[in-house]
């Protein structure tokens, strides 16, 4: 029986949801970890613009001052030097590159520097340093601002590498990102800058190497890298109506990256397929897939698939890129072929895999 005071007590409606736009959550990330942190200072091309990024950036320099928020020349190479030196001398630079394809122009500075100081001067030297970068395709961004090429940057000991699928890790991942003292390149696919997700106001760091189950299922495990988690989660939806239940997980962070879960999920399905806004030579999903076969053995998986861009370069009309990037009906049905092989050909209609972050998303950047 509930206390005299118990009954008394008044009847507190719980508080709503705060949810955030994945862009107001890096903006959010930026200027707490500033507020925070003197040493913290973000700059490159355009993050002064009235546009800010796409709204990443906007009111950081009026806030934190023309010191510490400032547009870059278009000069990848000799900015990114600037930002590693900034951060061996003690600052914690965030270095925002609008699209991945032209960290290309400053890879020399990445591998070369960046990633080995900390190595090659005995651990004497850290460098703390942020890389934005955008993926993925928008109006018809083709060949040169389309591409996913995080898995370049996988290859490299003394890199970290994350890819955070929603706004509420977004902060996260972003805070983590600031505070470590590697250099840490953070991807952002840009249909995903416009979804909505709960995000604490608090400042809060979402750990590296920990996935998130996003779905449970018993009858085949999909990863789903970046936005492709959003995806996978629609192509659950669509496997559910054909009475399979399908596991997503959203690695989060790919170096390092936390195969464990991966593997014990795939181990219990017996089913594996991994899904990656890039192509699959030598990327990431042949990485997570060859990882979680060294861990497991062959004979522990029924079956084991990879998908990602088709094997040329990134297209730029619509037709094409229907064609070309994976989809929630794509992925759907491969996944459904993995776990009824024998089956008649299934495949969901067009319709009911349609997304609203594709449809919201109003480029052209």
């Amino acid at each position: 029986m509930s206390s005299r005071s118990e009954a008394a007590a008044p009847l507190r409606a719980a508080a709503p949801e705060r949810r955030l736009r994945y862009v107001e959550a890096l903006n959010e990330a930026v200027a707490q970890e500033m507020a925070r942190d003197p040493r913290v200072f973000i700059f490159g091309l355009d993050v002064d613009d009235h546009k800010g990024i796409q709204g990443s950036t906007v009111g950081l320099q009026q806030r934190f001052g023309r010191d510490r928020v400032f547009n870059t020349p278009l000069s990848e190479d000799a900015m990114t030097g600037v930002a590693i030196g900034a951060a061996m001398a003690g600052m914690r630079p965030i270095h925002v590159h609008i699209r991945m394809d032209f960290l290309m122009l400053c890879m020399n500075q990445l591998v070369n520097m960046a990633a080995k100081a900390h190595y090659m001067y005995g651990g004497a030297v850290k460098v703390p340093l942020v890389v934005r970068s955008m993926i993925g395709k928008s109006w018809g961004q083709g060949a040169q601002h389309s591409q996913g090429l995080h898995a370049m940057f996988m290859h490299v000991p003394g890199l970290k590498v994350v890819a955070p699928s929603n706004a509420h890790d977004a902060k996260g991942c972003l805070i983590a990102a600031i505070r470590d003292d590697n250099p840490v390149i953070f991807v952002e696919h840009r249909l995903l800058y416009g979804t909505e997700a709960a995000v604490p106001e608090v400042p809060y760091a979402t750990p590296f190497g920990q996935a998130r189950i996003m779905g449970r299922g018993d009858d085949i495990t999909i990863v789903g890298i970046s936005n492709m988690a959003v995806e996978c989660l629609r192509a659950r939806e669509l496997l559910s109506a054909a009475g399979i239940a399908a596991e997503i997980i959203d690695p989060i962070s790919l170096v390092p990256l936390d195969i464990e879960t991966i593997a014990a999920s795939a181990r219990r399905t017996g089913r594996l397929l991994v899904v990656d806004n890039a192509w699959m030579t030598c990327g990431a999903s042949a990485e997570i897939v060859a990882r979680v076969l060294e861990r497991l053995g062959t004979r522990a998986l029924q079956s084991v698939g990879r998908m990602g861009f088709a094997p040329t370069t990134c297209p730029t009309t619509p037709a094409l890129e229907r064609e070309f990037y994976p989809n929630p009906a794509t992925i759907a049905e491969r996944a459904h072929l993995l776990v009824r092989p024998d089956a008649p050909a299934w495949r969901p209609a067009a319709e009911d895999a349609a997304l609203a972050y594709q449809l919201q998303f109003r480029g052209p950047f």
